[in-house]
Formats: C-alpha cells, structure tokens, sequence
C-alpha cells in the first residue's frame, strides 16, 4: 500500500462484516439470550448480569513499549462500561491472563493496571485466572467478566424513541477499539517511542495506551433522569447508536476528537466515514432520554446535548451518513 492509499479497518486486518456474521452464527448456535450490552439473569427480584471483553491489540502497543500498567484499567472498563449501558451496576470482576510464557515483571504491572481499575469502578477483583499456553499464545492476551447486580426496575428499556434527546460523554481517547488501524496507521512513518506530534502526550505510543475512560459514575444519574437507553460506543464507533433499535439518530454537537484521532487518520490517509465507523472520536458513551430532562443530565454529569432520534433509520454525524 503506497503512502497515499486509503487504509481502512479491512486493511488493517479486521472485517467487522465478517465478525459480525461470525459473532451471529454463535448466537445462533448457542440459543438466544436476553440482554444486549450485558446477559441477564433472572434470579428473583433482580438479575444478575454478565459481560465478557478483553483488551485487544492494544496489548501489541503495551508489548512494544514494555508499559503494561494500564492495559488493567481498559479490561475493566470494556466490561464495565458494558454493564452501565444496561442500567446494571457492576459489582465483580475476574480476569484471565493468557501468556505464552510466565513474567514477573509484566504480571505485576498487569495486576497493578486491574487493582487501579477496579477501584474506580468500585468493582471487587474476586479471582482470575493464568494461563501459560507456549503453543496457542505468541506473547499475552487479556480478558475478563464483570458481574453486576440490578432491581429489575432499573434495567434501561434498551430503546430510543423518536423525539427523545441524545447526551454524550466525551471519551479518554481511542479507548480498546480498533487499535489494529491505529497501530497500522501509526507506525506507517512513526515508531511507538516517536514524539506525538500533538498536545498531551510524550510519545505515539502513549497517546495509544491512554486508558479506557470508567462511565460508572454516570448510572445513579442515568437512572434518575429517566434515561430509556444508552450505548457503549466501542467496535464498530458511531455505529453502536443503532442498537438502540431502528431509528435515525442525528449527532450535531459531539465533541471534538481527541488529538490522538486526528493523528490516526492523517498518517493512515483514513476517511471521515472509516474513522466514525471505528473510533468513538472523542465521544465514548451517549443516552437517549425525553428532551425535557436532557439539560438536567448533562449539567448533573460532565456530558452534553449532543443530537436527537427522528424517525427513519441509519446515522447522521457531522454531516457523515454512516
């Protein structure tokens, strides 16, 4: 690929036609289940619920620059957050670390990354699990399940309706999704020790391994202004609005991506669409709620009134159609 060309997430590596088909052929398989952003589990009075992510290739970036210390904080928060787009408050987490042979030193900045996240979110770590798997593995993964807790009442209906108002909280930068373009794009003309030629940060790969932000502190709010649904915006960037069922959602005052992004889709010659497709670009979790009690949510919180939901379908972000 010559230094004009394009890149896109296919290019990268990652077909999220191909996933997503992949990912419905096991749901297929296994039965339905109720809950979307987390499984559910009705226990009584209330459910349990479950969420299940990992880190991703951003383990590569940790690798490269031998900084394993915050890659914690984004197993937790991939789940967690997860959890909170359910109405669901996360209450414990455990991890497997999968690793083709054992390192102290790595181990422990691991350990360090998922105690620091779990006192943010305010989660227990309750146990986990190390693997050493020499001829599966090429290096480390990480993953974890976070369980949660809520009153039946609680539980978010899930859905948007027309007329309802969209507010959204700004991310901490491109979080645990599509690292495989930014790594790709990045390292185009940069090593990950190179200076990032932007604001906040020492180095390109820095930029890259800033922590997945915590929206847990968002729930008590959520639940008291009423909101009806929100989304995690995670694989598949903007895109994740529409599973708040088929409406067209209109975003006309996002904020404003994140120096990090712009870095990405200039040294990877990445379209607007592509980028809104695979990146939160700067805006990592939105809520759908009556219009009247927005402002009130945003001023309570650290969000803002970023769009609405029409009736039609698809959606519509900085004049993008995605």
């Amino acid at each position: 690929m010559g230094d004009d060309e394009e890149l896109t997430y296919s290019d990268a590596g990652v077909d999220i036609g191909a996933s997503e088909a992949a990912t419905a052929a096991l749901v297929s398989a296994v039965g339905d289940s109720e809950g979307d952003y987390a499984g559910l589990l009705d226990i009584g009075d209330r459910y349990l619920a479950l969420a299940t992510d990992g880190v991703g290739t951003k383990l590569l970036v940790a690798e490269a620059l031998s900084d394993y210390s915050t890659v914690g904080i984004d197993c937790i928060a991939m789940n967690a957050n997860d959890l909170v787009a359910a109405g669901v408050r996360p209450v414990a987490f455990v991890d497997y670390l999968a690793v083709d042979e054992p390192d102290e030193t790595f181990a422990e900045q691991v350990g360090e990354g998922l105690a620091a996240g779990a006192d943010e979110a305010d989660v227990e770590l309750v146990g986990g699990e190390t693997a050493v798997m020499p001829e599966v593995i090429n290096g480390l993964d990480l993953a974890g399940t976070c369980a949660g807790l809520a009153a039946k009442d609680d539980i978010f209906e899930g859905h948007a309706e027309p007329g309802d108002a969209l507010v959204g909280f700004r991310s901490s930068g491109i979080h645990s999704n599509g690292l495989t373009l930014a790594r790709k794009a990045a390292t185009k003309n940069h090593d990950y020790d190179d200076p990032f030629p932007g604001d906040g940060y020492e180095t390109v790969g820095e930029a890259l391994l800033e922590p997945t932000r915590l929206y847990t502190d968002l729930l008590d709010p959520m639940r008291e202004h009423g909101v009806r649904g929100a989304a995690h915006v995670t694989g598949g960037g903007w895109t994740n609005l529409e599973r708040l069922g088929e409406n067209r959602y209109v975003v006309d005052d996002a904020f404003d991506p994140q120096p990090v992004f712009e870095f990405v889709q200039s040294e990877g010659n990445v379209s607007d669409e592509e980028m809104h497709r695979t990146f939160n670009m700067g805006t990592g979790f939105v809520a759908a709620l009556d219009p009247g009690d927005a402002e009130a949510l945003a001023e309570a919180t650290d969000g803002r009134v970023i769009g609405r939901v029409e009736d039609g379908s698809g959606v519509s972000i900085r004049g993008l159609e995605l």
